[in-house]
């Protein structure tokens, strides 16, 4: 069973086919080709068990019938019935109160074979249902259903996808951030919302997790699950589809009020525990729907605190460094040191970060039906999330001295696991820090059946997705002349530091080192126009046309000034380094670590800056930059309904052609700079299915496909770094380049899919995309000042006469990516009761792929590695038992270890990545009453550790824990 067209608007072609009559001509044949003829010739979905249709079949039947009467008809000579269900139709066996007579008497009326809605409700009949769209979708696709509100037992979007084969995330704070899909990153993936591509940002405290960019990479953590009651992940390509996912797109749906057929409404509680901030958090959802003849009208909302604790210790990265050796006489030991053949973590750090987060979410929708062919739907989505973070840290730093040390043989290098630092400095850094990420979209559609045959679906959306970031202030204190001890002995990847001798906490042995003060903006704005075209040209054959236009609108800019109370700025107290002990306090929140910090509110009094905000005359001129993308397109698409060697088979071909002009403005070199370029490609798409059996489908597909370069690479720009540098360290800048070509892509997509029982299927899937164009950093050392860059994002002791490591993005190699995704699910209704309302879905993916990195490690050799956020391995393991009035589920979500960056010129390390990592949550509800439930969530069960390494010798970076969280709800339908 198939359907050809686009799922995206199934609601909208349910409602609106409700009264249409079909011209429609069967042959005598079996049920099963009669269903699936049904399905292709109302555009309706139907939903069935392969084995209740064995050995049935139709008398041949002609005529003009509306989809209830039609299935009366193929079904009257059979004991089975069709429910009526939010998203189409559910064959299932008659209840007893059915007469299952196919020649009535005279005096009786006829069998109604297509009873009363149904809902679907419960774990296991969201599975079946995400089956059958993953069965009937043309293209490789895997679903997720959420039947009632607060059913996603995520916390967010991110953390439901990782479910899916295929799917790997990152995570902030334990929650899922960012996806990467079939091995390539966040920016190879669309997002689209309610019909439309959207854009989502965030932002992460943390610059070893991408901090605040501006790319093409959703956030997905900006969003509560509880918005969404669908989720569709398309990994193979059709000319329909717009252009830019490489890697897939994936469709999210908030609710219609059409998907309730009555008066609905429902709510959730739920109170959420973390055990590393020890904080009870509420987590609130609701929603409202109804009908009123042809009017329809929905509003949901959704509403949740969180409040997060993320400790542990970083390195920030290793280093070969000549340093003196001050122990007992040595001789060898001191020419190995003053050699730099040890290396040494750069600064070894206590770090933690507090958050207390906000998110609120409301969607509506209306819906109009202006006739039995006509139905128009606007959507309307409003989210809001806030952080307000707290960052508290402290580092060794100018450990030159050395008297003792360890060392390890690693990768035939000497790795210092033990030392001791004589006259060392701790430095002590309090950061606070405000963001807020605004996300507004409207879309409006219309569908409009002409004839049985004729159809046209029109969409209009705009959306915006902001990020502001009015306060990130920080204070450093620092005290010199100490004596350290920096062990990793007992645990390569958390290293302890402390100081005998020496109290950390003494109020008066610091001094002021320096505040620094930055604020960001980010803005998005999308337009979107669409415009298609269904002609069912026989019963076997049509097609589809379709326009579209899409705009892209982003701008920003970042705003800086340090070196307070030194740079001449400071309004009260300038120069004076000296630490008032009752400016101060000893921080305690660390499990390992006690310290003395800054209060960085009185530190700003006491320099004037209480309040301070960064003006016009702050904003970093080459961060201050445009880019803006129009993209006109149109496409046609053939299907086909055909025979193979006795077997259906399905095939749409058809092409898509896009033009995009690009605009980019910016400082490049001291002088501001705007081109704009145009680009355009023909982007054709194969897809077959062949039903080899009733059970057994194969897939092919073929096609080409673009994805768009980051937009900060776009763009005039230049990023120079501010992460914090010792004396010696060469600073790094990232330049932009607007004539950057996009990513092309063939790709060749196929699986064997093998569905039976009600909810069992086992699928093979492999893919390969051979990828052009891929984008490499270039790596040139050049001299400050020649670069055209203000001063003043220099660090204190820097001049414009110092060498910097510039990369620059440029257009060079192919690439290709290759994989096989299995998935396995079941009912264990074999077994004896009451083991059989156990189940398991269980998938797994490999993924293999190299690109070339230039000038790696500084040594200016390129080498062969895997792409960057690329998981070899990953899985997800769900065992699930469903009862009557209660259900229980554990599962397991395991990623292999990846590379996070490759930076070119970086002579400290080779690459960065992050360690496997091995997720187990669990849920469980019990069914108070017809209305009501309890549930209960466990999530990161095993309170797993992110390792972030450094170099492929496999160094402590930074390795964090964020804690379990638990969740107790209600939640109520009516």
């Amino acid at each position: 069973m198939r359907r050809f067209s686009w799922l995206l608007f199934i609601s909208s072609l349910t409602m609106a086919a409700e009264g249409t009559k079909f011209d429609v001509t069967f042959a005598a044949q079996p049920l099963k080709d009669a269903l699936t003829q049904f399905s292709r010739s109302t555009d309706q979905t139907i939903l069935f068990d392969p084995a209740l249709v064995t050995n049935e079949h139709i008398d041949a039947l002609k005529g003009s019938f509306t989809a209830q009467e039609l299935l009366d008809e193929l079904l009257k000579n059979s004991n089975l019935c069709a429910n009526n269900i939010a998203s189409g139709w559910l064959v299932e066996k008659c209840p007893d109160n059915v007469v299952n007579s196919p020649e009535p008497a005279a005096e009786s009326k006829p069998v109604n074979r297509v009873i009363e809605e149904i809902t679907v409700t419960g774990f296991r009949d969201s599975l079946f249902k995400a089956r059958e769209y993953k069965r009937l979708a043309m293209v490789s696709q895997d679903s997720i259903l959420a039947e009632d509100i607060a059913d996603f037992p995520d916390l967010n979007l991110a953390d439901s996808l990782q479910r899916v084969p295929g799917i790997s995330i990152t995570r902030e704070a334990g929650e899922g951030r960012q996806i990467s899909l079939r091995g390539l990153g966040p920016d190879f993936t669309r997002v689209h919302i309610n019909g439309m591509e959207a854009l989502g940002i965030t932002s992460s405290p943390m610059d070893a997790r991408g901090s605040v960019s501006r790319s093409r990479a959703f956030d997905f953590n900006i969003f509560a699950s509880e918005l969404f009651n669908r989720i569709d992940v398309k990994k193979s390509y059709s000319a329909r589809m717009e252009e830019g996912g490489i890697g897939g797109t994936v469709e999210l749906f908030t609710p219609k009020p059409q998907d309730y057929k009555d008066f609905t409404s429902a709510f959730s509680y739920r109170q959420a525990y973390n055990s590393n901030s020890q904080h009870y958090d509420p987590r609130v959802a609701g929603m409202i729907a109804n009908t009123w003849g042809s009017f329809g009208a929905l509003v949901s909302m959704a509403y949740s605190e969180r409040q997060t604790t993320e400790y542990g210790t970083n390195t920030t990265r290793w280093r070969k460094e000549n340093k003196t050796y001050v122990g007992p006489n040595n001789p060898a030991l001191s020419e190995k040191l003053a050699n730099g053949e040890f290396w040494f973590p750069r600064g070894h750090r206590y770090s933690l970060w507090n958050n207390d987060q906000t998110r609120l979410g409301i969607t509506a929708s209306l819906q109009y039906q202006l006739s039995e062919n006509f139905i128009s739907t606007v959507d309307i989505l409003l989210n809001r999330l806030t952080n307000d973070l707290d960052e508290h840290h402290i580092a060794v730093k100018n450990n030159r001295q050395v008297k003792a040390l360890e060392w390890v043989n690693n990768d035939s290098e000497k790795e210092v696991v033990y030392a001791e630092y004589k006259d060392a400095t701790w430095r002590a850094e309090t950061r606070q820090d405000y963001n807020e990420s605004e996300f507004k979209q409207i879309t409006f559609n219309s569908f409009w059946q002409t004839n049985p045959d004729a159809s046209f679906n029109f969409l209009l959306g705009v959306n915006s997705s902001d990020y502001c970031q009015p306060k990130l202030n920080k204070v450093n204190i620092i005290t010199d002349g100490v004596d350290i001890i920096t062990d990793f002995r007992k645990d390569r990847f958390y290293g302890l530091s402390r100081s005998p001798e020496f109290d950390t906490t003494d109020p008066t042995a610091f001094r002021v080192k320096d505040l620094y003060f930055q604020e960001n903006e980010i803005s998005s704005d999308m337009l979107t126009f669409k415009a298609d075209f269904d002609y069912r040209l026989t019963p076997q054959n049509s097609l589809k046309l379709g326009v579209s236009h899409k705009k892209l609108s982003n701008d920003g800019n970042e705003r800086v000034q340090g070196d307070f109370p030194t740079n001449g700025l400071t309004p009260k107290n300038e120069g004076n380094l000296f630490l008032p002990p009752e400016y101060t306090d000893v921080y305690t929140q660390h499990p390992d670590f006690n310290w003395l910090q800054g209060d960085l509110a009185q530190l700003q009094q006491h320099y004037g800056l209480a309040g301070y905000r960064l003006g016009e005359e702050s904003i970093i001129d080459t961060s201050n930059y445009s880019v803006e993308e129009e993209t006109d397109a149109a496409y046609f698409l053939f299907d086909f309904d055909t025979q193979m060697f006795g077997k259906t088979l399905l095939l749409s071909t058809g092409a898509r052609f896009f033009e995009t002009t690009l605009s980019s403005a910016g400082i490049s070199k001291g002088i501001y700079t705007e081109i704009e370029r145009d680009y355009s490609d023909w982007l054709p798409s194969l897809n077959m299915v062949l039903d080899i059996t009733d059970n057994v489908l194969w897939r092919f597909g073929a096609s080409k496909n673009i994805t768009r370069p980051s937009i900060d690479k776009l763009s005039f720009s230049a990023n120079v770094s501010q992460a914090s540098r010792d004396d010696g360290d060469i600073g790094s800048i990232g330049l932009g380049n607007p004539f950057l070509q996009p990513f092309e892509s063939i790709n060749i997509d196929t699986a064997i899919e093998w569905y039976f029982n009600k909810q069992g299927f086992i699928s093979l899937a492999l893919f390969h995309k051979n990828i052009d164009n891929f984008i490499v950093e270039k790596a040139e050392l050049l001299r400050y000042g020649s670069l055209g860059l203000p001063e003043a994002l220099l660090q204190e002791g820097e001049s414009v006469d110092d060498l910097f490591i510039v990369t620059t993005p440029e257009n060079s190699d192919s690439s290709v990516i290759q994989g096989a995704e299995f998935a396995f699910s079941r009912d264990f209704d074999f077994l004896p009761e009451p083991f059989n309302r156990l189940g398991m879905i269980a998938n797994y993916t490999w993924a293999d792929g190299d690109t070339l990195y230039r000038d790696v490690q500084g040594t200016g050799e390129n080498q062969v590695k895997t792409f960057a956020g690329l998981s070899n391995q990953s899985y997800n393991l769900t065992f699930y038992y469903e009862a009557e009035d209660w259900s229980a589920r554990i599962s397991s979500a395991y990623r292999s270890d990846y590379i996070l960056s490759v930076q070119a010129g970086n002579t400290d390390q080779d690459e960065s990545g992050y360690h496997d990592t091995t997720y187990v949550d669990a849920a469980a509800h019990y069914q108070l009453s017809d209305n009501f439930k309890l549930t209960l969530e466990a999530l990161n069960l095993t309170n797993v550790r992110e390792e972030l390494y450094s170099d492929s010798s496999d160094r402590a970076y930074n390795t964090t824990s964020n804690g379990r969280t638990f969740l107790l709800g209600v939640s109520g339908q009516f």
